[in-house]
C-alpha cells in the first residue's frame, strides 16, 4: 500500500513538474513577442526621427540660403534709410542753428538802426533850430536820410519776418521728419521681430487710419487740438505723424488744416467703437415733443449701476469725445475726422456721423473734409444709422 502511494506521489510531482515546465516555456515566448514588438515600436521611432531630422536640416539649410541673406539685405537697407533721415534731421538742426543766429544779427541791427533815427531826429531839431534862413538844403538832406533810415527800417522788419516764417516751416519739417524716423525705426523693429520670431506682424504701430482738424475760430486751436488728440489716444490710436498746410498752400494767417497719420487700431474696429459712443452721446438728447427728462437711444450703464442712474464718472473714451463735441459746439465752424469718424461743426449745425471706407474716399475725392456746409449738405444724405445731429445736445 504504502508503494502505491508513493508510486501516485511520484506520478503527480511528475505532472507538476511538466506543467511548471510548460508555463515557464509560455512565458518565455511571451516575453520574446514582447520584445520583438517593442524592438519593431523603437525601429519606427527611430525611422520617423531620422525623417524629422532631415526635414528640418533641409528647412534650416533652405533657411541659411534664402531667409537670412534676404533679410541682412532688409536690414542694410533699412539702416541706410534711418542714417540718411538722420542726416537730414542734423541738417535741419544746423539750419536752424543759422538761422537763429540771423535773426539775433538782425534784431541787433532793427534796435541799432532805431536808436541811429532818434539821434538823427534830435539832430533834425537842433539843426532847423539853428538855421532859419538859407537850411533848405539841410533840411532836405536830413529828411532824406530819415526816409532812407524808414525804408531800411521796414526791409529789416519784413526781413526778419521772413526769417521768423522759414524758422517756423523749418522747426515743421524737423518735427514730420523726426516722426517719420521714430515710424520708420518702429517698421523696421516690427519686422526683425517677425523674422526672427516666426510670428505675422500686427498692425499696432502701422498706419491705419487718417484723421483731419480744421477751425475757422483762431482762438479755440490750441485748445481744440488738445482735445482731439486727447479723443485720438482714449480710442487706443496713436499719432504716428501730422502735418499741416493753409488752405491755399502755406499761406500766412490762415487757419491750417491739420492731417494726422493714425495707427494702433482696424477702421472696422473703430467704426464699431465710435457708434457705440455715439449712441451713448445720442441718449442725452431729449425726444421730440416729450419731457425734458425724456431720453432716447442706448446709453451706457456701468455694471452694478441700476437702470435709468447717470454713472457718477463716465469712461475716458465717451468723456474724451463728449469733451471734443463740446469744443466743437463753441466754434462758429469746424471740422473734426478720427478714422470712419467724422464730426462738422457749422453757425447752426453739430452732426457726427461713422462713415465706411468707400464714404470716406468719395468726399475726400470731393475734397468735402475742408468745408463745413458741404461736409453737412452731403452727411444729410447718410442712412439715418450713420448720421447723429447732435444740435440739440450741444445747446446749453
Amino acid at each position: 500500500m504504502t508503494t502505491l502511494v508513493l508510486v501516485v506521489l511520484c506520478f503527480v510531482v511528475g505532472a507538476l513538474e511538466l506543467y511548471a515546465s510548460k508555463q515557464s516555456r509560455d512565458q518565455a515566448n511571451a516575453f520574446s513577442r514582447r520584445i520583438e514588438e517593442l524592438n519593431e515600436q523603437v525601429t519606427k521611432q527611430n525611422n520617423v526621427l531620422v525623417t524629422v531630422g532631415e526635414q528640418l536640416t533641409a528647412e534650416l539649410s533652405r533657411v541659411k540660403q534664402d531667409v537670412l541673406p534676404a533679410l541682412d539685405t532688409r536690414l542694410r537697407q533699412n539702416t541706410g534709410q534711418v542714417e540718411e533721415l538722420a542726416g537730414l534731421v542734423h541738417q535741419a538742426d544746423d539750419f536752424l542753428r543759422t538761422q537763429a543766429g540771423r535773426l539775433r544779427d538782425l534784431e541787433q541791427q532793427r534796435i541799432t538802426l532805431a536808436a541811429l533815427r532818434r539821434k538823427l531826429t534830435e539832430v533834425e531839431t537842433s539843426v532847423r533850430a539853428v538855421t532859419r534862413t538859407g537850411g533848405g538844403a539841410a533840411d532836405g538832406r536830413v529828411d532824406l536820410a530819415l526816409d532812407r533810415l524808414a525804408d531800411l527800417e521796414r526791409g529789416g522788419t519784413e526781413i526778419l519776418e521772413l526769417q521768423r516764417t522759414l524758422t517756423r516751416t523749418l522747426e515743421d519739417v524737423e518735427d514730420v521728419v523726426a516722426e517719420l524716423l521714430r515710424f520708420t525705426e518702429g517698421e523696421l523693429d516690427d519686422t526683425v521681430t517677425a523674422a526672427l520670431t516666426g510670428r505675422p506682424r500686427t498692425h499696432g504701430d502701422a498706419v491705419t487710419a487718417t484723421g483731419r482738424l480744421w477751425t475757422r475760430d483762431e482762438q479755440l486751436d490750441d485748445i481744440l487740438s488738445e482735445m482731439y488728440e486727447r479723443c485720438v489716444r482714449s480710442s487706443r490710436l496713436n499719432v504716428r505723424f501730422r502735418t499741416a498746410e493753409g488752405p491755399n498752400g502755406d499761406a500766412p494767417g490762415s487757419p491750417e488744416r491739420r492731417r494726422y497719420f493714425l495707427g494702433g487700431q482696424a477702421a472696422d474696429d473703430l467704426a464699431g467703437a465710435f457708434s457705440a459712443l455715439l449712441i451713448s452721446t445720442g441718449a442725452d438728447l431729449p425726444s421730440n415733443g416729450a419731457a425734458a427728462d425724456a431720453r432716447r437711444g442706448l446709453a451706457r450703464v456701468e455694471p452694478g449701476v441700476p437702470p435709468g442712474v447717470e454713472p457718477t464718472r463716465p469712461p475716458e473714451d465717451e468723456a474724451a469725445l463728449k469733451a471734443l463735441l463740446r469744443t466743437l459746439s463753441e466754434s462758429s465752424g469746424a471740422v473734426a475726422q478720427i478714422g470712419p469718424l467724422m464730426a462738422v461743426r457749422t453757425r447752426d449745425e453739430l452732426l457726427c456721423a461713422v462713415l465706411t471706407a468707400a464714404q470716406s474716399l468719395e468726399l475726400e475725392s470731393d475734397e468735402v473734409f475742408w468745408d463745413p456746409i458741404a461736409a453737412t449738405v452731403r452727411l444729410r444724405r447718410l442712412p439715418s444709422h450713420q448720421l447723429w445731429d447732435l444740435t440739440a445736445w450741444s445747446t446749453p
